[in-house]
């Protein structure tokens, strides 16, 4: 597969190069200083940042992305049929950061995508959110946000079509794809599988939505420990949720399903005239197939409204409640499966020392930061001192979280987060075991386009405070558009 994967992509970049379309050229370059007041940053400084910000007291992040769109037509264009229809879209891009101190360097974007009517075909590194709710506001989606550095992958995704004889009233989406996870996890090499499919009711002014996630972490290999099925028939077991015996379980056990499951099961309504447009969602995660069921309570309920009027001052409102506390309680303690955390796939659902999902949960990485007694794990140290179900050491909570944009003149816009959680912990987490602890994350970030150049300043503020830290902290930056 990873020969594959290399063939596709310098395939798609031969047939992008002699396309020799420089008019879209894109080139960018920026940086950013971040400083805190204690030996990390506060949490809407590094959080929701695609992986790129080093989460540490001082350090200075440098990038420079460069990207490009050509556009193939099939047919012959008259001033009556542009054939936008079987236009073959052909867009690529890198973005490398370098932070640590001029460390470590990151290549946070190397992509290229193909789209054809409403196909989309990914190959590489790129940024994605999955999820209904609201991409740049949002807390984070409860299944893929923005918070880590993206998985490398091979994604194909199908727009919103018509479903035929439904006259444009129910149309579908729908996504599949396959990743690396690399090496720096508890097994080593895992393949990532990723699908959804989402259904919607509605022409007009109001839409009707829903939707099932699936993501699973599958294969993999530890020394002395496990080399688990990465086979073909290993792939279906886990794209079809079979009961296996990937090479994890005793034989005489009955087998569990085959990799570490979960997903996020959405629905919701929207609302758009001309000037206004109003969502409101609802995720409801699940881990291993637990959560499937009527007495879930848990949830990520998302209330959007977004000012379509060029003049409009206000731009973007996005008001949210998160509540994971339930956490299958419904089953014996024993058998519940915890949000995040796994047995055999001890890293969990992270990547690159970040949570792929909502930036809300605590792992140990976040957690050594606020108690003395944990540290984070090393992936490559002894399989004795990493236990199961134990990276994410907070994943249940309960809280609210707003997010406005607004301009406050032409060039000037500005975006204020504040967020507020009860941190409850996981079971076994024994720093929650006698209690909670409550804490609030707040950001405001100010951004302005300098008249007449090609740069732009951006100044953010930060402060946590709560039971878990009290932090203020800031960043820095400029970005510049060396070719647009």
């Amino acid at each position: 597969m990873k020969k594959l994967f290399s063939i596709i992509l310098l395939l798609l970049l031969q047939v992008a190069a002699k396309a020799q379309f420089l008019d879209s050229l894109q080139v960018k370059a920026g940086t950013s200083v971040t400083v805190a007041s204690k030996d990390y940053l506060p949490l809407w400084l590094v959080a929701n940042r695609f992986g790129v910000i080093s989460d540490q007291q001082f350090d200075f992040s440098t990038h420079f992305r460069l990207s490009n769109t050509n556009i193939v037509q099939f047919g012959t264009p008259t001033i009556y049929n542009k054939n936008e229809d079987n236009a073959l879209h052909i867009d690529y891009g890198i973005d490398v950061y370098n932070n640590n101190h001029l460390k470590k360097t990151i290549i946070q974007e190397g992509f290229v995508r193909v789209k054809y009517r409403k196909a989309t075909f990914s190959a590489g590194r790129f940024k994605q959110v999955i999820g209904e709710m609201d991409h740049d506001l949002s807390s984070g989606s409860l299944g893929l946000s923005g918070n880590a550095l993206p998985v490398p992958k091979l994604n194909l995704a199908i727009d919103y079509f018509n479903i035929p004889f439904t006259n444009g009233w129910v149309q579908a989406k729908g996504m599949i794809s396959h990743g690396w996870m690399g090496n720096d996890q508890f097994l080593k090499n895992a393949y990532l599988h990723e699908k959804n499919v989402y259904l919607r009711i509605g022409k007009n002014k109001l839409k009707l939505y829903g939707g099932l996630q699936h993501y699973a972490v599958w294969g993999g290999e530890r020394d002395n420990f496990f080399a688990l099925d990465r086979s073909w028939a290993g792939f279906w077991n886990v794209f079809l949720v079979k009961e296996a015996n990937d090479g994890s379980v005793v034989t005489d056990i009955l087998p569990n399903r085959a990799g570490d499951h979960r997903g996020v099961i959405e629905a919701g309504a929207e609302w758009e005239n001309d000037d206004y447009r109003i969502n409101l969602n609802n995720q409801t995660p699940f881990d291993m197939g637990q959560n499937i069921d009527t007495r879930n309570i848990d949830r990520l309920l998302s209330l959007s409204f977004y000012n379509k009027k060029p003049e409009a001052k206000l731009k973007k409102v996005v008001v949210e409640f998160i509540h994971t506390k339930q956490m299958n309680d419904f089953y014996a303690e024993h058998v519940r499966e915890s949000y995040y955390n796994n047995g055999i796939y001890r890293t969990g659902w992270s990547y690159n020392e970040r949570i792929l999902g909502t930036p809300l949960f605590i792992d140990r990485q976040r957690g050594s930061k606020y108690f003395d007694d944990v540290e984070p794990y090393d992936w490559d140290g002894p399989t004795s001192e990493i236990q199961p179900t134990t990276n994410v050491i907070s994943n249940r909570v309960v809280g609210g979280h707003v997010g406005v944009d607004y301009e406050v003149q032409k060039g000037l816009t500005s975006r204020t987060l504040l967020t507020y959680t009860n941190n409850f912990g996981n079971y076994n987490a024994r720093q929650f075991r006698d209690r909670s602890y409550s804490q609030w994350y707040s950001m405001q970030q100010f951004s302005w386009i300098v008249p007449q150049t090609q740069l732009s300043l951006t100044g953010t503020i930060a402060y946590d405070f709560g039971s878990l830290s009290n932090n203020f902290g800031s960043m820095i930056g400029l970005q510049w558009q060396l070719r647009n």
